[in-house]
């Protein structure tokens, strides 16, 4: 079968709005309380998606979740009308849309049992993301529904699994076997570090990896402090690269030398601090890009517009792509919408290696498709939501009617509701 990498990027649920959920996450807490354009967003998320189709990438979708998540509430004693005003933005929440943080992937490549294994993460550190998991585990179960794939449910409470977004993969071509490298906090100053060490051994465990080629790599305090919630917000691999901020990892020296005797084909391309700042790197998300390989071999690297923006960041970006690193290509995508609330072009998709033909044709998307969603979100979505009123009555009814719209065009209705 031919493998190859797909991107599922989740698309921007119509409750998007800015509630300040997130400690940590810079972007969100600086925004709390302004307003939010779900309409916007969500076209921005599928123009992403278009210029990926462009570059000749395979790309998937991820829908948005039922919201507000009235079977959450009714866990609370509570629904939407009569709750406190945090578990209303709790129950609101569109942070589904950050695909990365779906689950964990292992291609089959990896896997003692050849197929590709998917955990879904149980994201238990923040409230408003924990209640997530049961969506996403039925729309995981019903795209990769083939017996070449495993998809697992959670690991349990209270060992923090974030998916993805703390995962990397490096391996000579997507279709061969790789090393898998999980990125687990410890400390992070006034932040919690979401990904604890024992949730992402027992993903290996469960994914049926090879422990000879199993890294488990501490994410710098400094990184976490600085803003960094996720290991992609300062990484990302792609293949045989890694891409790096120099104070990403508790050990850097250590975490090279291993990876240099797994594969020794790696190339390792570190962004020094003198450079580009952690705070640079941070607010310009320049590690959140999207790391791929185009269907001639090269690599290219999608970045968001605020990359662009922030001087020493195009500068040291322009300098690579003009030298002979193994980045050749700049993309730049406008997720505006997405970064206000922390969230940058790899936040939006979750990498599967697998062959199209075995995902379900619903969850996969060409040119017409996106031009169907598109029109159900020029439709239906809510054009902006301000953060004091969430709980108005006639909001609600238009987010989940938007909801029901988009589902009845995908032919979803009733199969992942939960």
């Amino acid at each position: 079968m031919s493998q190859v990498e797909i991107n599922f990027d989740g698309i921007v649920g119509p409750s998007h709005n800015y509630a300040g959920l997130s400690p940590g996450n810079l972007a969100a807490t600086r925004n709390a309380g302004a307003v939010s354009h779900p309409r916007a967003a969500a076209l921005q998320g599928i123009a992403k998606m278009r210029a990926n189709l462009a570059l000749g990438l395979a790309q998937g979708i991820l829908l948005p979740h039922p919201r507000p998540d009235h079977r959450w509430l009714t866990t609370l004693a509570t629904d939407h009308a009569a709750a406190a005003p945090h578990l209303q933005a709790q129950a609101l929440s569109a942070s589904a849309m950050w695909a990365a943080n779906a689950a964990t992937v292992s291609p089959a490549p990896d896997a003692a049992d050849g197929r590709c294994h998917l955990t879904v993460a149980n994201l238990v550190t923040m409230p408003h993301r924990s209640h997530e998991w049961p969506a996403t585990l039925a729309q995981l179960r019903l795209a990769f529904a083939h017996e070449r794939f495993a998809v697992h449910a959670p690991v349990p409470a209270p060992f923090g699994d974030e998916g993805a977004a703390n995962h990397m993969r490096l391996a000579a071509s997507h279709d061969t076997p790789g090393v898998e490298v999980f990125v687990y906090g410890v400390a992070g100053g006034p932040f919690p570090a979401r990904q604890h060490r024992e949730a992402s051994a027992a993903v290996a465990r469960a994914h049926r990896l090879d422990p000879a080629r199993t890294l488990f790599v501490q994410q710098s305090d400094a990184a976490i402090a600085a803003g960094a919630f996720h290991n992609d917000v300062v990484a990302v691999a792609n293949e045989r690269v890694l891409f790096a901020h120099e104070q990403a990892f508790a050990d850097a020296p250590g975490f090279h030398a291993d990876l240099r005797r797994l594969l020794p084909e790696v190339e390792i391309v570190e962004v020094p601090a003198a450079r580009v700042s952690l705070e640079d790197a941070i607010a310009s998300y320049l590690f959140n890009a999207q790391l791929v390989t185009l269907p001639g071999g090269a690599m290219a690297l999608v970045v968001p517009g605020e990359a662009r923006a922030t001087p020493s960041v195009w500068r040291w970006l322009e300098e690579h792509v003009a030298g002979n690193g193994p980045i050749r290509r700049l993309e730049v995508v406008d997720v505006r919408e997405s970064m206000a609330n922390g969230g940058g072009p790899a936040c939006l998709r979750l990498r599967v290696v697998a062959d199209p033909a075995t995902v379900d044709p619903r969850f996969l998307v060409d040119a017409a498709k996106l031009d169907c969603i598109a029109d159900v979100i020029e439709a239906h979505w809510p054009e902006r939501i301000a953060h004091d009123a969430i709980a108005d009555a006639a909001l609600i009814g238009r987010i989940e009617a938007a909801h029901t719209a988009l589902l009845e065009a995908l032919d979803l209705v009733g199969l992942i509701d939960r």
